[in-house]
C-alpha cells in the first residue's frame, strides 16, 4: 500500500514518468479534463479521451500532439447521460488493462427548465454522478487487471456548502440549477470515498481518490487554440481574480497528482493548497459531510437502484 505521507517535493511541471500506463479521462476534450489529459500525456501515459463529441476529441488530440511530441493519445466515444451505451463504449477500448480513470466529465446547467435524460434522470445528476457510477462498473475488469489501479473522482468546491436530499436526488420538487449541480458533484465525491471503503473491505489493490480543482476561470487559462482561445483582453481582465482563483491548467494539478504520485492513498481528497481555491495540489482534510458514511451508503444503494449496476467488484 502507498505511504500516507505524500512527497512535498512534487513538481507540477515535472511529474514522474507514466510511460506504460493507460489512463482514461472522461471529458478530456475540453476544460480541466483537457489539461489533465495533456499533462498525463506529457508524463508519457497512454491517454484515452472520453468524449460525446468525436470532432471535439479529434481537435483536442491534435492540440495535445502539437505540444507533446510523440504523445500517445486516442479517443473513446462516451455519453455518460446514456446509461445503456456505456457497456458497449467500454468494450470498444482496445486495452488489456486500465491503470487509472479520471472521472472528470460534467455538465452544468445554469438556468431552468429542468432537463431529463432518455432514462428519465435529471441531466446533471445523470451525467456527473450516475454515468460515472455505471461507467466504473463496466471498467472494473480493466481496472482489476492493473496491479494498482486508481479511480480519481473530480468533485467541486461548490459541493462544500451543499447537502444531499436523499429523498429527492432527482430534484423533482424544487429544482434550482446551481444547487442541483453542486449536489451532483457532492454525490460524485461521496461515491469516490464510499468506493474506496468498499475496495478496502474487499482487499482490492485499486484505490479510489477524490479531488476538486478549486476555482478555475477561462480568463486565467492559457490558450490552446482551437480548444481554448484566450485573448489579451481576457488575460488582463482576469488578472485581479488570479489573487483568489486560477486557470484550468493549474486546476488540473490535483487530478494529475492523484493519478501519478506513488504516495497518494485511497480515501484522500486532493485540492489546491491556498484556501482550496488555487495553488499547488495537496492532500486536504475531508469536509465534515464527506465523512458521513451512512449518507454515502444510502447514496450507493440509491445509485445502484437507478443504474442497475454495482461498481464495487474491482
Amino acid at each position: 500500500m502507498p505511504s500516507t505521507t505524500p512527497s512535498e517535493s512534487w513538481d507540477v511541471h515535472r511529474p514522474p514518468s507514466a510511460v506504460g500506463r493507460n489512463v482514461l479521462v472522461t471529458g478530456g476534450n475540453a476544460g480541466i479534463g483537457y489539461f489533465v489529459a495533456e499533462q498525463l500525456a506529457g508524463a508519457g501515459a497512454t491517454v484515452v479521451l472520453g468524449s460525446r463529441d468525436t470532432a471535439k476529441a479529434e481537435t483536442a488530440m491534435a492540440s495535445i500532439r502539437s505540444r507533446v511530441p510523440g504523445a500517445r493519445v486516442c479517443s473513446l466515444r462516451l455519453d455518460l447521460a446514456d446509461l445503456s451505451s456505456l457497456k458497449a463504449s467500454v468494450e470498444a477500448l482496445r486495452l488489456d488493462r486500465l491503470d487509472a480513470v479520471v472521472l472528470n466529465a460534467g455538465v452544468m446547467i445554469d438556468h431552468p427548465p429542468r432537463r431529463e435524460t432518455q432514462d428519465g434522470h435529471e441531466l446533471m445528476l445523470a451525467t456527473n454522478h450516475l454515468g460515472h457510477f455505471a461507467l466504473t462498473r463496466w471498467l472494473a475488469p480493466l481496472l482489476a487487471a492493473a496491479p494498482a489501479a486508481r479511480i480519481v473522482t473530480t468533485g467541486s468546491f461548490a459541493a462544500k456548502s451543499e447537502r444531499l436530499d436523499l429523498d429527492d436526488l432527482q430534484s423533482t420538487r424544487d429544482y434550482q440549477p446551481k444547487r442541483t449541480y453542486a449536489r451532483s458533484k457532492l454525490a460524485q465525491m461521496l461515491f469516490g470515498l464510499e468506493l474506496d471503503r468498499r475496495l478496502r473491505a474487499a482487499g482490492s489493490t485499486a484505490l479510489s481518490v477524490v479531488t476538486h480543482p478549486g476555482g478555475a476561470l477561462d480568463s486565467l487559462t492559457p490558450s490552446r487554440p482551437p480548444v481554448h482561445v484566450r485573448t489579451t483582453g481576457d488575460r488582463l481582465r482576469g488578472l485581479p481574480a488570479g489573487l483568489f482563483v486560477q486557470g484550468k491548467e493549474s486546476a488540473a494539478w490535483p487530478a494529475v497528482r492523484a493519478v501519478l504520485d506513488p504516495a497518494v492513498a485511497g480515501g484522500q481528497m486532493w485540492a489546491p493548497r491556498v484556501f482550496g481555491l488555487r495553488g499547488l495540489p495537496r492532500a486536504a482534510p475531508l469536509w465534515d459531510h464527506l465523512t458521513d458514511t451512512a449518507v454515502a451508503a444510502r447514496l450507493w444503494d440509491a445509485s445502484r437502484e437507478l443504474t442497475g449496476v454495482d461498481p464495487s467488484s474491482i
